[in-house]
C-alpha cells in the first residue's frame, strides 16, 4: 500500500529515542521505532496533486479521526523535514476534501469506488466515495486540531486554503444544526442485529433536549450513542472552536463572520457541559458523564478511545488537576466504570466495541499521560512491552488474563499513542 520510506529525519529521531531509553528501557527502545516506522511503510499514500491518503490499517478506508491520530507524533520533527510536512499537509487537505463531500460521514475510499462497509446501509446521504456514514462529532474536531497543530509545530500555513475554508464553514453548519436534532436531516440505520451499529428511532436516535452541546449518532468507537450528547466530544469541540478563532483571528486568516461563529459554538458548548453533562458517582462527587440526553439521564463511563473524559487535559479541555476530572479520573478507574477491567497482566479501560476484561493499550496511553507521574508513566510502558505478544506492536484490545489473545495484531493509532507516550516520558512533546 504505502509508497513512503522512513525518512532520514525519522531514523534520526528512532535513534535519539533509544539512546534516551539506554540499556534500562532497550525493549521501550524497540517497540518504539518498530511502531514509529510502521504508519508510514503501512498506512501512508501519497497522491499526485500531494494529498495523503491514510489507510486506518486492515480496513481499506480512511477515517478522519485515525488519520489525524496515526501522523501526531510526527510533528514533532516535521518542523526541521519539509517533506514529512508536505505529507502531513496532504493528509489536512485530503481530509477536508473528503469533508467538503460529506461533513457526517466518518471513513471514506481513497477513490470513488463505491465501496463500503455494509451497502445496504440507509441515510439521506450516498457518494461512492463514502466507507461508511456514521457521523461522530470528533471526526470534524480531528482535521481542524490538525491544521492547527501542523501550523503550530511548524509554521507551515498552506493547509489553510479555499477547500479547508469550505470545509471550516460546513463543520460549523453541522455543529450549529446539530445543537437541535430536530432541525438535523441526518438518519443512519443498518440492517443488524448488533444495537451499537444502528440508530433508534428511525434511525434519529433517542430523544434530547437542547443544551447548546451539539448531537452525534455516534462514539470514537463508531458505536451508537445511548445518550446523544457525548461530552468528551463535546470538549474537543470547545478546544478546536478555540483553534478556529485564533486561525480566522486576523494572522493567518481574517474572516470575523467565522470567528464569531466558532465563538458562540464553544461557549454554548462549554456552558452545555458544565450545565448539563455533570453528574454524581456513587461517592456523591460531582464528575463529567460521558454521555447525557438534557433530559436528565447520565452514562457513568469511559471507553477506550480519544476523546474520552480520561483525555479530557490531554486534548485541552481542562487542566489535569481540575477537581472534577480528577473525581471523574478515579471513578472511570474504578468498578462504577463497567469498562474497566483488572487482570493478572493488565488493568485499565476497555470498550464496549472489543470482548470484556480486554484493555485497550489507546486508553494506557491516556491514562499515563494524564497521570502527571514518571513512574507511572514508566509502569504503563513496561506493561504495554511485556503483553505485546512479541509483535513489538501494540494491539487494539489485549485479554487482562491472556496477552495473547488480542484485537488486533497491529493498530496503527495504537502503535503511535504508544510512541507518543514514550516522547512524553522524555518530555519530547507535540506543541497545542
Amino acid at each position: 500500500m504505502t509508497d513512503i520510506a522512513v525518512p532520514k529525519s525519522v531514523q534520526d529521531f528512532m535513534r535519539h529515542i533509544t539512546d534516551l531509553c539506554g540499556s534500562e528501557h532497550a525493549d521501550w527502545a524497540e517497540n518504539f521505532n518498530a511502531c514509529f516506522a510502521n504508519t508510514l511503510t503501512t498506512t501512508v499514500k501519497r497522491h499526485e496533486d500531494g494529498t495523503t491518503f491514510l489507510l486506518t490499517g486492515d480496513i481499506p478506508a480512511m477515517w478522519l479521526r485515525d488519520s489525524t491520530a496515526q501522523v501526531r507524533p510526527y510533528l514533532v520533527i516535521a518542523k526541521d523535514d519539509p517533506e514529512l510536512a508536505d505529507m502531513i499537509c496532504g493528509l489536512v487537505r485530503q481530509q477536508f476534501r473528503y469533508i467538503n463531500i460529506d461533513p457526517y460521514a466518518n471513513a471514506f475510499n481513497e477513490e470513488p469506488n463505491g465501496h463500503t462497509w455494509d451497502p445496504n446501509d440507509q441515510s439521506n446521504f450516498s457518494s461512492p466515495w463514502l466507507w461508511e456514514r456514521k457521523y461522530e462529532v470528533d471526526s470534524l474536531c480531528y482535521p481542524i486540531q490538525l491544521a492547527w497543530l501542523l501550523y503550530a509545530n511548524t509554521g507551515r500555513t498552506d493547509q489553510f486554503d479555499q477547500e479547508f475554508v469550505d470545509g471550516v464553514a460546513k463543520i460549523l453548519d453541522v455543529f450549529e444544526t446539530e445543537q437541535d436534532h430536530t432541525r438535523s436531516p441526518y438518519f443512519f440505520i443498518r440492517d443488524t442485529d448488533i444495537p451499537t451499529e444502528s440508530l433508534d428511532n428511525d434511525g434519529r436516535g433517542t430523544p434530547v433536549a437542547v443544551t447548546g452541546m451539539t448531537w452525534s449518532g455516534f462514539r470514537p468507537s463508531d458505536d451508537a450513542c445511548t445518550y446523544h450528547y457525548l461530552v468528551p466530544s463535546n470538549m474537543f469541540v470547545v478546544v478546536v472552536m478555540d483553534y478556529l478563532e485564533r486561525i480566522f483571528g486576523g494572522d493567518i486568516l481574517d474572516d470575523p463572520q467565522v470567528v464569531s461563529r466558532a465563538h458562540a459554538l464553544r461557549v454554548a458548548v462549554h456552558d452545555g457541559i458544565e450545565a448539563y453533562g455533570k453528574t454524581r458517582n456513587r461517592n456523591g462527587e460531582t464528575i463529567y458523564a460521558f454521555e447525557t440526553d438534557g433530559l436528565g439521564h447520565y452514562n457513568i463511563m469511559g471507553d477506550s478511545n480519544v476523546p474520552d473524559l480520561m483525555a479530557a487535559p490531554y486534548l485541552g479541555y481542562c487542566e489535569p488537576d481540575d477537581p472534577t476530572y480528577l473525581a471523574t479520573r478515579r471513578t472511570l478507574l474504578s468498578d462504577e466504570n463497567p469498562y474497566y477491567y483488572e487482570g493478572t497482566y493488565l488493568k485499565g479501560i476497555g470498550s464496549p466495541h472489543t470482548p470484556p476484561r480486554y484493555v485497550w493499550p489507546i486508553a494506557l496511553a491516556v491514562e499515563a499521560m494524564t497521570s502527571g507521574d514518571k513512574e507511572y508513566e514508566a509502569h504503563i510502558l513496561d506493561r504495554l512491552v511485556a503483553t505485546d505478544a512479541g509483535t513489538h506492536l501494540m494491539h487494539e484490545g489485549i485479554d487482562v488474563d491472556d496477552p495473547t489473545k488480542y484485537t488486533r495484531e497491529w493498530f496503527s493509532w495504537s502503535n503511535m499513542m504508544f510512541c507518543e507516550l514514550v516522547m512524553d516520558y522524555f518530555d519530547i512533546r507535540v506543541k497545542r
